[in-house]
């Protein structure tokens, strides 16, 4: 795979996960976490996400083929999951059950972003798993499917520094800041969310 064919594959993988992005979505998802929290919360996101975005480069047709279950049919279980998270933003319910937390210092596992919705479907979304499945059918030999995983990792370590400036961006923004932009960023998601179930439902022929 020479340079003309990694850029692209580079350039589509980092606009459909689009790295900054997620970087507001994550400062939001983890406002009340310390800077460590983060840094931890960032890096777990990054690694699973490497691991789905593999695991789905790899065999994620099969898999789906396996399953009998259409992209289509994956796009809109990930919106509708993927709305869910939006309304704990809009409605402050993750702040809500941190409120009785003992030790402030502990995430709680049940508010840990990292896998869900960080991991997927924001960075591992139905759209980043649909390229690596084309990207790596086009990867006949054994170095050009190596080639395609160094890009991903390229593209999932530059999500990584946007998660870690995040925090700088915290720091700017105060409670109050972040509040708003939780709200603003609440809507958003809701509205990429429902737009996840839309294009799923039309790919699946439900619109005519």
């Amino acid at each position: 795979m020479t340079f003309d064919t990694l850029l692209p594959a580079f350039v589509t993988l980092f606009v459909i996960i689009d790295p900054i992005g997620l970087a507001p979505v994550f400062l939001a998802l983890t406002k009340d976490m310390t800077t460590g929290q983060r840094r931890v919360v960032a890096v777990r996101a990054v690694i699973v996400a490497g691991i789905i975005l593999t695991v789905f480069g790899l065999a994620g047709q099969a898999v789906l083929d396996l399953f009998g279950i259409s992209m289509a049919a994956f796009r809109i279980a990930g919106g509708a999951l993927l709305f869910l998270t939006a309304l704990d933003m809009l409605f402050e319910r993750r702040k809500e059950r941190r409120k009785d937390q003992s030790q402030p210092h502990i995430v709680d596992p049940a508010d840990d972003p990292s896998v869900f919705p960080m991991a997927m479907p924001l960075i591992a979304g139905p759209g980043a798993m649909a390229t690596m499945i084309l990207l790596m059918g086009d990867s006949s030999a054994v170095v050009d499917k190596l080639s395609t995983l160094g890009v991903m990792v390229a593209v999932l370590v530059s999500v990584l520094i946007m998660f870690i400036a995040a925090s700088a961006l915290g720091r700017f923004l105060k409670e109050t800041g972040i509040n708003v932009v939780t709200r603003l960023l609440g809507m958003l998601l809701a509205a990429l969310a429902i737009q996840f179930m839309i294009d799923g439902m039309r790919a699946a022929g439900m619109f005519g």
